[in-house]
């Protein structure tokens, strides 16, 4: 195995991975809001905070899809090594790690269905900068607004007019994160 596989884990995992953990579900429950994250360091192009997810949430039981320039041999041992998450087609996968535009089209994900929309993948997608101004978020967690820059496009309308079914989404950069729930409507 690689030397640079075994590198990059959380050096306290319970801990760590506790801490991330909470932010990564107050990210969830109030979208828009901007967390920070670090402890883990993955092969480039990763960020801190998307390592700190992969680390957090994946194991032996959810399957890991990487697109674009994520889907590297020292990217896929790191996974092994630290997660043991299996590495799967989109069609397949609990999460997804790339760029807006590597992950789209969307509907090649699993959207969960009416009995178990909790089949869904949630899409860590990384991206260049990760402010709270930009598109306008309504919904569950959001006391009247919040706003996040997002990509553009219509693919959110559409991921919110499918639920209780749909994606969900952690954007990352460097060492923050926030997140877009499927309940989430961005006007």
């Amino acid at each position: 195995m690689q030397s640079a596989a075994l590198k990059g884990g959380f050096e306290t995992p319970a801990v760590q991975s506790a801490v991330a953990f909470r932010e990564i579900m107050t990210a969830m429950a109030r979208p828009g809001h901007v967390s920070h994250v670090t402890g883990g360091e993955a092969p480039a192009p990763v960020s801190a905070a998307a390592a700190a997810v992969i680390l957090t949430l994946c194991d032996a039981d959810t399957g890991l899809y990487l697109a674009g320039a994520y889907d590297t041999e020292a990217m896929r041992a790191w996974v092994r090594f630290h997660t043991s998450a299996p590495l799967c087609g989109p069609e397949a996968c609990s999460f997804a790690l790339g760029t807006w535009d590597d992950l789209r089209p969307l509907g090649r994900f699993p959207l969960g269905s009416a009995a178990y929309p909790d089949r869904s993948a949630t899409l860590i997608v990384e991206v260049a900068h990760l402010q709270p101004q930009g598109r306008t978020l309504t919904g569950p967690g959001i006391q009247d607004r919040a706003e996040l820059s997002l990509p553009a496009g219509p693919e959110f309308a559409d991921n919110h007019a499918l639920f209780p079914r749909g994606l969900d989404f952690i954007f990352t950069c460097g060492a923050q994160l926030a997140a877009l729930p499927r309940s989430t409507r961005v006007l």
